[in-house]
């Protein structure tokens, strides 16, 4: 398989071209690029940076990627921008590289979905198979598990944590972290239950649903603390894997509260 450069895209002899890459018409690649076998540049695209596009993946129209962080603090120093395998990044779409305070990179994994405008900030982790819908948007130090998905127009706070499965509803503004396999929706963004539609489509048994939902009623209700119901939760579902990533995901000291359901006097 050959490497397909336009006449009119701007290659720097440097970059490193898997086989089969297809670089479109004026797109932009810069010296510290690497593009794994198959990937593909539709048009207008910028990749800058050290920046590295897995195996597979497909770039839309306008999309920029790997330019300086949207940082202050940032100096010039030599992070990264990690992007996995068959990932398909519309138009529009930004991602940044990390930075010193971050960990010197961002890393977006396999065969996700980034539609028209999404941005992922400097030092984010995205999991695989995430999902960010129309000007969905990260800011720095995000954490985003597997499967997560969210809705176009949302906002997550920087150092925000959004556990494997959650769903976002569009136009949230996501200042807390969410549980793995949560929903949240609202303007600022409030727990409303479990990702119930998604664990179905993703074929989690009923034994496991029900299981999610009974624990999730005595995490979040209103006797004691939320750390006593935690380890109320630990010990009776220990057998269940799945209630254990939730628990795991809450143990986790961030800097950051928990997303937590409204209360019942709209509070």
């Amino acid at each position: 398989m050959t490497v397909t450069v336009h006449p009119s895209a701007v290659v720097d002899p440097a970059a490193r071209l898997g086989e089969g890459v297809v670089v479109g018409p004026f797109c932009c690649v810069g010296s510290e690029v690497e593009l794994g076998d198959g990937v593909r540049l539709v048009s207008h695209v910028v990749v800058e940076g050290r920046t590295r596009v897995g195996a597979g993946s497909v770039v839309y129209p306008f999309a920029v990627l790997g330019t300086p962080p949207q940082d202050l603090k940032y100096r010039g120093e030599p992070s990264e921008l990690v992007i996995g395998r068959n990932n398909r990044i519309r138009e529009h779409v930004t991602m940044n590289p990390g930075t010193e305070g971050g960990g010197m990179m961002t890393v977006v994994g396999d065969s996700g979905l980034f539609m028209v405008g999404a941005h992922v900030a400097h030092d984010c982790r995205i999991g695989d198979h995430v999902i960010l819908a129309n000007n969905a948007t990260l800011a720095g130090h995000v954490v985003v598990g597997d499967y997560a998905i969210l809705g176009g127009l949302s906002a997550v706070h920087q150092f925000v944590r959004i556990g494997s499965h959650a769903m976002i509803g569009g136009m949230s503004g996501v200042e807390n972290d969410v549980i793995p396999y949560g929903l949240v929706m609202g303007e600022r963004a409030r727990l409303s239950g479990l990702n119930l539609v998604g664990l179905e489509r993703r074929g989690y048994s009923r034994d496991d649903i029900q299981a999610l939902r009974a624990a999730y009623r005595v995490l979040f209700g209103p006797e004691g603390t939320l750390a006593g119901r935690l380890e109320e939760v630990a010990g009776t579902f220990q057998d269940h894997p799945v209630v254990g990533d939730i628990v795991a995901f809450l143990r986790v000291k961030t800097s950051r509260a928990v997303c937590q359901p409204r209360a019942e006097n709209g509070g």
